[in-house]
């Protein structure tokens, strides 16, 4: 009996593929081949890290306290530049519509863009008006799918695959966020990927990820805050540049883009010891945290570039929509101490907008033909 295992096990353990029948009875006589398996299997699960939300903790209203040694104090006195993103924009959108022009002359046909915005949230509808303005401005035809917030997710997945089909449409952009019972994951996922003009997938993000590589679209606000900088003359490579927040809209494609420019680049999120100290040593600060006033004077360095992502509507009776639109950066203390600085609004979100108009042209010139 003792000849009989031995040679069973002997014979279990060289093959390389057994039928299930076997695999139980190799796993009782080679327990510890098995377990060593489990083992290294179970282990390979956490390569991917824990999925912990990014909940920032509200900055206190409070001073800021300077670090003993910081160089944020004294030096001459700084003119810092405020880097208006309504003038880029402007400048982008008129090349966009004469380039709009000149296809519509050469083809009879103009680009087009779809917007799905589900639910009512007042940044989101204030977004999605200046995106449609601005398409009716440039000459791309816009298309517009409202749904109620409590709508199944398949209806959002439904309107998606409706402008895949639809050959007028070049570009989908789903409006984010979407309500907390949906999978944006799944929503996003649907959008065809030569209609994909935000960016945001897979692939896109893939080839953005690896040199030599060209995603058929960068995302939107990761090519604005690019744009603002080289327009503004900021030079990039080995610069060190802090990116605040690792959003898949924002945080993500920006750090990608950067290392595209040979930026050394660390990415501060809500988990990171020391976010302050950390953005304290940044030439460049790109913030894009959502959180209103997160970034205090402590944690700039004297001369540092600021771009702030940050959009968060913030209640204002004064207003005449009733809330202002607030940055992640402290503007008043920043302001003491930068070199250049986008304000908010009229920043980076004018770029964006026209950012996806470029990508909506660049969609339908592949399409024409014209690329």
């Amino acid at each position: 009996m003792k000849v009989l295992f031995t040679t069973l096990r002997r014979r279990l353990v060289g093959s390389p593929l057994r039928p299930p029948a076997l695999t139980s009875l190799f796993n009782l006589f080679c327990p510890r081949k098995y377990e060593a398996e489990r083992a290294w299997r179970l282990s390979s699960s956490y390569i991917l890290g824990p999925d912990l939300p990014d909940i920032w903790k509200h900055p206190s209203s409070a001073p800021p306290t300077l670090p003993s040694h910081s160089t944020n104090q004294g030096g001459d006195d700084l003119n810092p530049t405020i880097i208006n993103g309504k003038i880029i924009a402007e400048e982008l959108r008129t090349g966009i519509a004469a380039e709009i022009r000149q296809m519509k002359d050469a083809t009879g046909k103009i680009p087009g863009l779809a917007v799905v915005l589900v639910g009512k949230r007042r940044d989101s509808q204030s977004y999605v008006r200046h995106k449609i303005r601005d398409c009716e401005e440039v000459g791309i035809n816009s298309f517009l799918d409202e749904l109620p917030e409590d709508c199944p997710q398949d209806d959002v997945v439904n309107a998606v695959s409706n402008f895949n089909k639809d050959p007028s449409v070049h570009g989908i952009l789903v409006q984010l966020p979407l309500p907390k019972h949906m999978d944006e994951e799944k929503v996003l996922n649907t959008i065809s990927l030569e209609k994909d003009v935000d960016g945001f997938h897979p692939l896109n993000v893939g080839n953005l990820a690896i040199r030599g590589r060209e995603p058929l679209f960068i995302p939107c606000a990761a090519k604005a805050c690019i744009e603002l900088l080289l327009r503004s003359g900021v030079e990039l490579v080995g610069k060190n540049v802090v990116v605040i927040g690792r959003s898949r809209v924002v945080g993500l494609p920006t750090s990608l883009l950067l290392q595209r420019h040979h930026a050394t680049v660390s990415v501060v999120h809500a988990h990171s010891k020391d976010p302050d100290r950390i953005t304290r040593e940044a030439d460049i600060v790109i913030s894009a945290a959502g959180v209103p006033n997160l970034v205090r004077r402590n944690w700039l360095k004297r001369g540092a570039v600021v771009i702030d992502v940050g959009t968060s509507p913030v209640d204002d009776p004064s207003s005449e929509h009733g809330y202002c639109l607030t940055g992640d950066v402290c503007y008043e203390e920043a302001l003491q101490l930068v070199s250049a600085i986008t304000p908010v609004p009229g920043g980076v979100g004018p770029v964006t907008v026209a950012m996806l108009l470029s990508n909506t042209l660049d969609s339908a010139k592949r399409a024409f033909g014209l690329s």
